[in-house]
């Protein structure tokens, strides 16, 4: 596996890969049914900070 710039991957600026990535992560079959679960707990939450929550929930669980 070769190295990744994370300043620049062929010229897209890390805020367009990190708003794809947002968008794939929030598309998952994961978190949709976190959001499920999580009811109207989160809603008021940007995207981010949505996406944010489940990623350190995950990695939360996973560490058990």
């Amino acid at each position: 596996m070769g190295n990744i710039n994370l300043s620049e991957n062929n010229g897209i600026a890390d805020t367009e890969i990190w708003d794809s990535l947002q968008h794939a992560i929030a598309a998952s079959s994961g978190f949709l049914r976190w959001q499920l679960e999580a009811g109207a707990k989160f809603h008021d939450l940007r995207l981010e900070e949505q996406v944010q929550k489940y990623l350190r929930e995950t990695l939360e669980n996973l560490a058990y």
